[in-house]
């Protein structure tokens, strides 16, 4: 592997989950993949398959044969073909084009670059994964360049193989855990009065990409006693903290191997108000209720409707959001902790519950994650004490 890569995946790891799609792909007589994305908070199929991540808007397709080496599309000049050399396993060859999303017209260059790749399956049939991460112009240009080909939505195939965390990927993301840890112990300890939302935020991006993140979300809320808000991103993150707040901080960074996992607490500068204390105990004891539903073979669906069953029966306010969900090469990943999620829970997943509420003057939350064993989650992969932090 190029010296050049933050943290590349071992060999047989890459070599573990190809084998088990190209088994999966011949079950079901599929004999190319197409997959596109534009970012890695969302966007995590090329990174599982390629361990190349999309980044910054920027398309990039790949296409996966049953029976050879992959293809990759992305930006680059017209016509391009760089040599993927040692870094890229599996990649027989990269093509670019240099298609921007606010210029429609250049959508055609890297579609007709896919196109020829796909050309030998031009009468086969050709899988597609994730059409809600793909362009739209992506997909009904291959469409109709290949009219004879047989399409069919492989978006399941590959997500009941990506759940299912390796023993390397469970200890990367493990590690991941650990880098939030550090950040959020030292994002914290930075808290006074006088500093912005921001400047808080920015510590703990700075933290996290100094022990290995690429990507995050650094999300934020402070309030004073009284007037509660929910976390949001920098551009509502110009709010000078004072005396007597609370600031909520949520750090969802990836970390080395490209992993998510997401860690949020509560501060307050000043005397801890009770009623936080006793929300906070009740939010754990939320926490606590929805993991032990979290046993292989249990459906998304149940666990939903017990996990409202006990907000009402606490008077807690239902939940609409998404409290609870998987986490791997995507900041969300399946399953979904709620109604409509047809996945039920399984060995080897790692998934995120994060409770949170806004009622009676207060928002009270907490998040940590989680690695589903055989009969349900072990303790949280995270060391940052549940706790809200004083200062």
């Amino acid at each position: 592997m190029s010296d050049r890569l933050n943290s590349p995946l071992a060999a047989e790891e890459l070599e573990r989950r190809w084998s088990a799609i190209r088994a999966a792909m011949e079950a079901a007589g599929i004999d190319v993949l197409l997959a596109q994305n534009n970012n890695d908070f969302h966007g995590g199929t090329v990174k599982y398959l390629t361990d190349l991540p999309a980044v910054s808007g920027i398309w990039t397709t790949v296409v996966f044969p049953r029976d050879e080496q992959m293809t990759i599309v992305t930006l680059g000049p017209i016509g391009g073909e760089p040599d993927p050399g040692g870094s890229l396993a599996g990649v027989a060859r990269i093509r670019t084009a240099a298609t921007f999303a606010a210029a429609a017209y250049t959508s055609r260059y890297d579609a007709e670059l896919t196109i020829e790749a796909l050309r030998p399956w031009a009468r086969g049939t050709i899988g597609v994964v994730g059409r809600n991460q793909m362009s739209a112009a992506m997909l009904e240009a291959v469409r109709s360049a290949v009219p004879d080909a047989r399409f069919v939505d492989a978006t399941d195939l590959l997500d009941g193989i990506r759940v299912i965390k390796s023993e390397l990927e469970q200890e990367l993301i493990r590690r991941t855990a650990a880098l939030q840890d550090e950040a959020m112990r030292v994002a914290l300890a930075a808290v006074e009065p006088g500093k912005k939302e921001s400047d808080i935020t920015a510590i703990a991006q700075h933290v996290c990409l100094d022990h290995g993140a690429e990507q995050g979300i650094y999300l934020s809320a402070s309030w004073p006693p009284g007037e509660p808000v929910g976390i949001a991103p920098r551009h509502f993150q110009n709010r000078v903290l004072r005396e007597g707040d609370a600031l909520c901080l949520l750090i969802e960074s990836n970390g080395p191997g490209g992993f998510y996992t997401e860690l949020g607490r509560t501060c307050v500068l000043g005397q801890v108000p009770a009623a936080l204390v006793e929300e906070l105990d009740f939010v754990r004891e939320a926490q606590r209720f929805c993991l032990d539903l979290l046993k292989p073979g249990t459906p998304s669906a149940e666990i939903w409707e017990r996990y409202n069953a006990f907000l009402a029966e606490h008077g807690r306010p239902q939940e609409r959001r998404l409290h609870a969900h998987g986490q791997g090469h995507d900041l969300v990943e399946r399953p979904l902790i709620r109604f409509d999620e047809p996945m039920a829970v399984q060995e080897g997943m790692s998934v995120v519950v994060h409770p949170s509420y806004i009622m009676a003057g207060l928002t009270s939350w907490i998040c940590d994650n989680y690695l589903i064993g055989p009969h349900g989650p072990g303790p949280s992969i995270h060391a940052f004490p549940q706790e809200i932090v004083q200062l």
